[in-house]
């Protein structure tokens, strides 16, 4: 689909491209709801300048970069009047060289991450987006995020996690280049080549955060455990980020939606989020406790409440949807933006060096005590769905 869209966009929108800029001239497309628009270009990094505006009506736009990356969201815009928004979006293959390449899952070939293509969903109420432009950048920082399925840019609805929301809440200065997949555990991880892919991007100055554990406590083969298989695992990212000059952040793993009698959440990680702690303490490396976040913010919401954070939706809500959706491991776009400001919240608790780059628009007393209101929260749903739940539970 997306070589159709690449050629759509080549041909009929009017794309004009020089080896260092490539400019997308949407405006044929003002009158369409929802669409896709690609540009095939190298892996890297890229500047992405967005013109937004209709001189005949307001618009309310939203855009997602290759798998449901939220860049821009529900933008408001005025009749007759113009913004450019401007971010930084990482592009990549599973080629890490010559003869070296991701291992990447049955699943993941049709995900719009893993491809030639920088891809761009055009969306909102009333979208009204002009053009679009792209240039190579290998300057600003990149923040590489290694996780599973609470972390993947999750491509279809009804799912979604916390590491394709964080884009949304920073502006052109960093770049985030998320490697998490469902069902991964810190060692898969990297045997898959996923961390080697990210080492051969890394440079000095760049970030890499892990969060893992949920499918960790699963592994039940000799050397496994908290202390044993996966800490040692962790120190290899440690090890491999920090000879190429790049920062080390740990993040503990979200909680599930387990509740006990008495309404609390209940423990279901083991000795896992403590044995993060251990290592990251040890490495003297910064620590997030995102699981003790998503706790807070789910017990907040209550054992009805928190339904509206996870994968729990009537069967007929999708079409083709013939079950109850019931995932309390999985998120759905509300709870992932959720949880994706606990994360920045932490990470500007820290001040870890990135945070500068954090939009003004992000509210200066997030708390998981305190959410936002679900009927506040506006999510204008992708043209893509999926009945099957991720790997990893």
């Amino acid at each position: 689909m997306k070589n159709i869209l690449a050629i759509i966009a080549a041909l009929c929108l009017g794309m004009t491209a020089s080896a260092q800029v490539h400019q997308l001239d949407l405006r044929d497309s003002l009158s369409r709801s929802s669409y896709y628009t690609s540009v095939q270009v190298p892996d890297g990094n890229y500047r992405v300048a967005v013109t937004i505006g209709h001189k005949k009506k307001a618009g309310s736009t939203t855009v997602r970069a290759e798998s449901r990356r939220l860049m821009i969201e529900n933008l408001p815009t005025k009749k007759g009047e113009t913004q450019v928004v401007t971010f930084l979006v990482n592009k990549r293959t599973p080629r890490i060289s010559a003869t070296e390449a991701v291992h990447i899952k049955e699943r993941e070939r049709a995900k719009l991450n893993w491809d030639d293509l920088l891809t761009f969903e055009i969306t909102g109420d009333c979208q009204v987006v002009q053009y679009i432009t792209i240039e190579r950048d290998t300057v600003a920082p990149t923040v590489f995020l290694c996780g599973n399925s609470t972390v993947v840019d999750q491509d279809d609805e009804p799912w979604a996690s916390w590491g394709q929301m964080i884009t949304r809440w920073f502006g052109d200065g960093v770049c985030f280049c998320n490697l998490a997949e469902s069902g991964e555990t810190a060692s898969t991880f990297i045997s898959a080549g996923r961390l080697k892919k990210g080492l051969s991007m890394m440079k000095a100055g760049d970030y890499i955060i892990m969060e893992f554990g949920h499918n960790d406590q699963k592994q039940k083969s000799p050397g496994s455990g908290a202390y044993y298989n996966f800490a040692t695992a962790l120190k290899t990212f440690v090890d491999e980020a920090r000879k190429r000059g790049a920062t080390p952040l740990f993040i503990t793993p979200t909680q599930r939606r387990l509740f006990d009698a008495d309404g609390h959440v209940r423990e279901s990680h083991g000795d896992y989020p403590e044995a993060m702690a251990w290592v990251a303490a040890r490495e003297q490396c910064p620590l997030i406790d995102l699981h003790t976040m998503s706790r807070t913010l789910i017990e907040t919401l209550g054992i009805e409440g928190s339904k509206k954070m996870f994968v729990h939706y009537p069967a007929g809500s999708y079409p083709g949807q013939d079950k109850d959706f019931a995932d309390n491991t999985h998120f759905n776009p509300y709870g992932a933006y959720q949880l994706a400001k606990c994360v920045i919240q932490g990470l500007r608790e820290q001040n870890i060096g990135f945070i500068e780059f954090l939009r003004p628009d992000f509210p200066t007393d997030y708390s998981p005590s305190f959410p936002d209101n679900i009927k506040a929260f506006h999510w204008v749903e992708s043209l893509r769905v999926d009945l099957v739940k991720p790997d990893g539970n």
